[in-house]
């Protein structure tokens, strides 16, 4: 019994012995860490990094330039014919000729016509004559019957034998006029100043009459004719910028049909190109028409803007204590190099517009000098 009491009273003292160096080691040892943690000097305050801003300037409109396809095209063309049938005798002008108002273009052969007008020419002086002879018959029997030496049934054949000739007169006169406008259509003349674009015939063919034989436009001012949409305001189309081949001319409206297209649902305007001599007929063309939209919001440039969470856009901004903030916003319109958004941004707020990346939420910053 006694010694197992002894055994116990050491057993108790060792691990009170093995406690109490134990926790002397920890108590010095947390002595001497303190004592080098308060040896190594205190590091320096993080540098504040410079950023370059811009105020943020809140709109109520944005201006959407649109852009609305068609094609060059000349003010007048036409589509040249006789309008008789006949032998093609000659034609004047080839394709590229460029040609007056009135100018020559082409003939038909007209040798039966000049017959004809000849045989009828005959006919009338041959009428004339006779018509002369009766005027004198008549002339005569009017002074007999007065000197009761013929009667009145004589003077009456007299006056209506010249009447029966001035009537064939005027009949053959009908006719050579006919013949006339006959040998005058059997010519073409230009109808206007422009270009020929096509020829169809040769010459020596038998033609029917509206068969077609050239094609000629107008060159002197082109238009440009564009479908345009109905929502567009047609106020907005007066005085507009024309893009054609990579190089824009002014231009105006010249005029806005009132139907709608059936094919597009567009209403088709026309426009006079200034200094657009030098444009081809066909040509795609490109009207900017700057369309103003209501909305408030404010520009930014492209490289600002970061995708968010869920499909949003955010901003990196600095409020009035120069501390980086993310501001959520909402893209209203975009272009090549900036975009209109529309976001809650309180007063002070600033825009970081150069290297977003080198800065972080919670960040203090410094603005670039002069801003």
């Amino acid at each position: 019994m006694i010694a197992r009491l002894f055994h116990g009273g050491i057993r108790l003292g060792l691990t009170i012995c093995v406690i109490a160096v134990a926790a002397t080691a920890v108590y010095f040892g947390s002595s001497e860490l303190a004592r080098r943690a308060d040896a190594v000097p205190a590091p320096d305050a993080a540098a504040v990094t410079p950023v370059s801003v811009t105020p943020i300037t809140q709109e109520n409109t944005y201006i959407v330039d649109r852009v609305f396809i068609g094609q060059v095209e000349p003010q007048r063309s036409a589509d040249v014919s006789f309008e008789l049938n006949g032998r093609l005798e000659d034609i004047l002008v080839d394709e590229g000729d460029e040609v007056a108002k009135g100018q020559l273009l082409a003939t038909l052969d007209i040798a039966l016509l000049e017959v004809e007008r000849d045989r009828l020419t005959a006919s009338r002086d041959a009428i004339a004559a006779q018509l002369d002879f009766a005027q004198k018959t008549v002339e005569r029997n009017a002074k007999l019957i007065e000197q009761g030496f013929t009667s009145q049934a004589r003077l009456d054949e007299a006056v209506a034998l010249q009447d029966e000739l001035l009537s064939r007169i005027g009949e053959l006169d009908a006719a050579l006029r006919d013949v006339t406008v006959r040998i005058e259509k059997s010519s073409i003349e230009a109808p206007f100043a422009g270009q020929i674009t096509s020829r169809h015939v040769d010459g020596g063919e038998t033609l029917r009459a509206g068969e077609l034989v050239l094609g000629m436009v107008e060159v002197v001012s082109p238009q440009v004719r564009i479908g345009i949409p109905l929502d567009v305001d047609h106020t907005l189309l007066s005085d507009v910028e024309i893009e054609i081949a990579g190089t824009n001319y002014r231009a105006t409206l010249a005029t806005l049909r009132p139907d709608i297209d059936p094919l597009t649902r567009t209403r088709t305007a026309l426009f006079d190109l200034e200094d657009g001599l030098d444009v081809a007929f066909g040509q795609t063309a490109r009207v900017h028409v700057n369309d103003p939209v209501e909305g408030a919001g404010t520009w930014v440039p492209t490289t600002s803007l970061k995708e968010g969470s869920r499909g949003q856009w955010t901003l990196l901004v600095a409020d009035a204590q120069k501390t980086v903030r993310v501001a959520t916003v909402e893209v209203l319109h975009a272009e090549d190099e900036r975009v209109f958004v529309r976001g809650v941004f309180p007063d002070g707020t600033v825009l970081i517009d150069q290297g977003p990346q080198r800065v972080t939420v919670g960040q203090r910053v410094s603005f670039d000098d002069g801003q």
